[in-house]
């Protein structure tokens, strides 16, 4: 077998080719585009260059045949967040042989060593954890875009390497088809009939006020997560730039009290419904494809990325409040979406699980992202559950 380090046009071609090879008998798999894979390499598009690196390798056999692909990366501010310093591996495609996936964990391992790392999670993104983060061990169905899918092996041979779970990821799933429980609806009528409660869906043409929101209640509303990082207004108009022409503005919505942000909302339309067709390549003919495919009916399920309340106004029904105001959006003006899926909520969460399931969501999926001591006598523990602040449970969508 040869590990080749990518580093030119055609192992970066490469090393999108290996999923396709995977799951090439996988009817559930969607490969993500292209270009979302190549982006997140590419120092000029990913901030988490500035305070880290990356690198990526693929796989092949004595035959030069692809068997693996995998990738490495750190970022200084979130390893060392962290005892010891913990960078991260994503990407990571494999045939059923555990010396192969071996081969491709060991770089991993020895390269994070080498920067300075005691341990790495994986499978994680080399950017925030909304997209592209966790192990998928259980819900083998069509993913939602930016989810993990897998086969089940990939568990066998996590586990057989040294990985153990540090944290798992429920994702929920909305029926729409079926009505809400109706005590759900009246607390949300009560909060909405607070003085002092404004609720406002995103505006294009307002980004730079909404980032600036997104970020203090993200900043607000994550900082007692033990692997919260601080959210810049930078980071946010670039996500929202990125997915400007997936955004239906009343999905996404703001909570404020007296003019003060806090909470916010989150969700996309499942945009992997329209690039299942693609199989990962972004041509022109396909970009005009997908322009005129996404505002129609093939388009029926959305995601949930970012559901968030600051701790002050916690347990109060904020949460329900905002799925009412998805009355109109969805049950009138887009009859034809079926589900909302919901992820992802951590172990770490169980205030939010609770939430869901009063709303009557069902189990989706389930990932876990492990974690990989290097040094054997370091004790390992799994991720702390988030703490009560000031009597009231501390809790979030992630």
């Amino acid at each position: 077998m040869r590990l080749i380090k990518v580093g030119n046009k055609k192992t970066a071609g490469e090393f999108l080719d290996v999923p396709r090879i995977i799951y090439k008998n996988d009817p559930n798999w969607i490969c993500p585009p292209d270009n979302i894979i190549n982006s997140i390499f590419n120092p000029r598009k990913n901030s988490y260059y500035k305070e880290g690196d990356a690198i990526r390798w693929i796989l092949k056999d004595s035959e030069g045949k692809l068997i693996g692909r995998v990738a490495a990366f750190y970022d200084e501010k979130r390893a060392h967040k962290y005892s010891p310093p913990t960078g991260g591996m994503g990407f990571f495609e494999c045939i059923n042989d555990q010396n192969t996936a071996n081969i491709l964990f060991s770089a991993c391992q020895e390269w994070l060593e080498n920067n300075g790392m005691g341990a790495m999670d994986g499978p994680v993104n080399f950017g925030e954890n909304d997209a592209y983060w966790g192990l998928l061990v259980e819900g083998f169905t069509p993913p939602a875009f930016g989810m993990n899918y897998h086969p089940p092996y990939y568990k066998d041979l996590f586990e057989t390497f040294g990985f153990r779970p540090f944290f798992e990821q429920e994702s929920k799933h909305l029926d729409l088809t079926k009505p809400v429980p109706e005590r759900f609806w009246k607390i949300a009528e009560w909060v909405i009939r607070k003085p002092g409660y404004t609720f406002l869906h995103f505006k294009k043409n307002q980004i730079d006020k909404f980032a600036q929101d997104i970020v203090e209640i993200y900043n607000t509303a994550w900082i007692y997560h033990e692997h919260f990082a601080p959210l810049t207004i930078e980071k946010v108009r670039k996500s929202f730039e990125e997915a400007k022409n997936i955004i239906v503005e009343e999905f996404i919505w703001f909570v404020y009290h007296e003019n003060k942000p806090i909470a916010l909302f989150v969700m996309l339309p499942d945009m992997n419904q329209v690039f299942r067709l693609f199989n990962g390549k972004m041509t022109l003919w396909n970009q005009l494809r997908f322009l005129f495919l996404k505002s129609g009916k093939l388009v029926n399920r959305a995601r949930v990325t970012i559901m968030g309340v600051i701790p002050k106004f916690q347990g109060i029904g904020i949460e329900s409040a905002i799925f009412w105001h998805l009355k109109d959006p969805i049950f009138k003006k887009r009859t034809h979406y079926t589900e909302i899926e919901i992820s992802w909520v951590g172990d770490f969460n169980p205030k939010m699980k609770a939430t869901l399931d009063a709303l009557g969501a069902n189990f989706g999926k389930k990932h876990i992202t492990y974690r990989k001591l290097f040094n054997k006598e370091i004790k390992y523990h799994r991720a702390q559950s988030i703490p009560e602040v000031k009597g009231e449970f501390f809790y979030n969508k992630k």
